[in-house]
């Protein structure tokens, strides 16, 4: 923290000498190193403006990237909420939607996944959209690929929620050989989906989503849409229903 603050002690420095209006520029080398000198002495001796103006400027970044996704959204909700190529589970017609992005080999995404089903359960108005996101290897991919297959068979749903539910919570990583597993289980015509995971729908689906999840700026999972805003991480079921009461208002 000591260095940090020094190395920003010393950037304000020079922030404000290049900041200053033009006819400062004319200032001596002197002139330039009293300027310096006087700044860094203040700074030395109010070290809390320094804390001041990180916390200051991570608030106005962290402004800055929120006005971004939700520009973001408000760019791609067509995609974001209605797309050809997703899951929806809940209500069709609900007043809020949530969209998740998740990996079937997050840890996070597995712990996050009560949250979701708790929400499901509780409020009968939320419309839920699951978007397949593999960015932890090719496992991940493999896994996402059966997924879109098992929804292309089943548009209600009901069975890729349950596929989901299974392959989420199966110990050990998830890749094509453990998806499969999951689909034959619960009485997926496998045939069908072999043939499936052939199609373009596939990587229309995926592609698609890796587009979107790069626009908003998503950096890991689980990611949601909850309205306009964009929410990173597993936050948790009391954040999450926040998030939804708010999009409602």
């Amino acid at each position: 923290m000591r260095l940090l603050l020094r190395s920003t002690a010393a950037a304000l420095c020079l922030a404000v000498v290049a900041a200053a209006p033009a006819r400062a520029q004319n200032f001596s080398d002197a002139q330039r190193g009293e300027i310096e000198r006087i700044i860094k002495d203040y700074l030395v001796a109010h070290p809390e403006v320094l804390q001041e103006a990180i916390g200051e400027l991570e608030k106005r970044q962290n402004a800055a990237e929120a006005e971004k996704q939700s520009a973001g959204v408000r760019q791609h909700k067509e995609v974001l909420f209605n797309s050809a190529h997703q899951v929806t589970l809940g209500n069709p017609q609900g007043d809020v939607t949530m969209v998740e992005f998740f990996d079937y080999n997050c840890g996070y995404c597995k712990r996050a996944m009560a949250d979701m089903l708790q929400l499901l359960k509780s409020d009968p108005n939320l419309k839920v959209v699951l978007k397949e996101y593999p960015v932890l290897g090719p496992g991940s991919l493999e896994a996402a690929q059966v997924a879109v297959a098992v929804r292309m068979q089943d548009k209600g749903g009901k069975k890729y929620l349950e596929f989901h539910q299974k392959l989420l919570g199966t110990r050990g990583p998830a890749d094509k050989a453990h998806a499969l597993a999951v689909a034959k289980e619960i009485g997926l015509d496998m045939a069908r989906l072999e043939k499936d995971l052939a199609s373009d729908e596939i990587r229309a689906t995926i592609t698609e989503n890796m587009r979107v999840a790069e626009a908003l700026g998503l950096n890991g999972t689980p990611s949601y849409v909850v309205g306009r805003d964009v929410v990173v991480g597993a936050v948790g079921l009391e954040n999450l229903r926040g998030k939804v009461a708010t999009a409602r208002q």
